[in-house]
């Protein structure tokens, strides 16, 4: 089978592997889609350690083909997920809290375990999300990583109906937040970025207010606005996000950081202790957070752009999204020929 392996070099190469037997517990999905995350760059360019030889893919959906021993989660035909929360230990204080994504024993998708930019891929069944009919796999591979991680993101920002959210950052991340804050928590919106392409998009998506903060002082304008946020979800990589976010925000206030900036920051200590406001980081999402992301996609509350290409562009795709170019969700489709 083809496969996307990391190489010594920092690149990413398309080999042909065997996959070996199934063990207890497991399936093999033949992989349709397997979307491009900005995590596999990071792991392809050695970030969070070497991992030469690994498969890369973590937002991966694929048909069950074949089941191993003990499996009762999945047969052969069911549609199922490859993402980043690949396996828990399933007995320590995290997995037995609701918490499972901060297992300490973990195991990632296309990090430290092969994952779903290959032709077919083996998952722990237990672990693999089953996808709703009516969600094609392309979107729900974009789900799968994308999704999930802002869905949860906007349910520990703790947003009510009615009540204003900034989300910062309307990229392929950034826009599903927004889609998941507006149309299933039935919140207010304001969309920041510093791309007027991203932020057309989304005031497409409904956005109710949109500011490029290029130009224009965000937090400023959240406050004369609407009096400041009630929540806001940093996907913005930028330390000048959160640091708008968190001037951004209205007494009692929630942040909610998902972008990962390569430097420290510097929040305004007094500001967060005289006012009360949080700042929480989200780690991706638990089987049931993608279960529920799942089903809202698949009644058209939520609807990722994707573009669909061959695995061997992987490398350009990287390249693409190294250089700032890449709109929406690049997502690698194994079923044509």
């Amino acid at each position: 089978m083809k496969a996307a392996v990391v190489t010594k070099d920092h690149r990413v190469a398309v080999v042909e592997k065997t996959l070996r037997a199934l063990e207890h517990g497991e399936a093999r999905l033949k992989m349709e889609c397997c979307g491009v995350c900005h995590t596999d760059l990071h792991v392809k360019n050695g970030d969070f350690g070497d991992t030469t030889g690994i498969t890369l893919g973590h937002e991966g959906i694929g048909i069950v083909e074949e089941v191993g021993p003990g499996v009762t989660s999945l047969k052969p035909g069911d549609r199922a997920s490859v993402a980043w929360f690949y396996q828990g230990c399933g007995h320590c204080e995290y997995c037995n809290s609701g918490n499972e994504t901060l297992c300490r024993e973990v195991k990632n998708a296309g990090y430290s375990v092969d994952g779903g930019m290959a032709e077919e891929c083996i998952v722990v069944a237990d672990y693999a999300v089953k996808v709703p009919d009516g969600l094609e796999p392309a979107a729900a591979s974009s789900v799968t990583c994308a999704g999930v991680t802002t869905y949860k993101a906007v349910k520990v920002s703790g947003i009510r109906p009615g009540k204003w959210i900034a989300i910062y950052g309307l990229g392929g991340l950034g826009n599903l937040a927004l889609q998941y804050a507006k149309n299933v928590f039935n919140a207010k919106t304001i969309a920041v970025d510093i791309n007027d392409d991203q932020l057309a998009f989304a005031r497409e998506m409904g956005a109710d207010i949109v500011i490029n903060s290029r130009n224009e002082d965000a937090a400023k304008i959240i406050q004369q606005r609407v009096g400041g946020a009630h929540a806001a979800v940093v996907t913005a990589v930028a330390k000048s996000a959160f640091n708008s976010a968190v001037d951004a925000m209205r007494a009692g206030g929630r942040i909610v950081a998902v972008g990962l900036p390569p430097e420290s920051m510097s929040l305004n200590i007094p500001r967060l202790v005289l006012d009360g406001i949080e700042v929480v980081g989200s780690l991706v999402g638990t089987r049931e957070d993608l279960a529920e992301a799942f089903q809202f996609a698949a009644e058209g509350k939520v609807v990722p752009k994707v573009q669909r290409r061959a695995i061997e562009e992987i490398n350009e795709i990287l390249h693409e999204m190294e250089e700032g170019k890449i709109r929406g969700r690049m997502v690698i489709d194994f079923t044509s020929k």
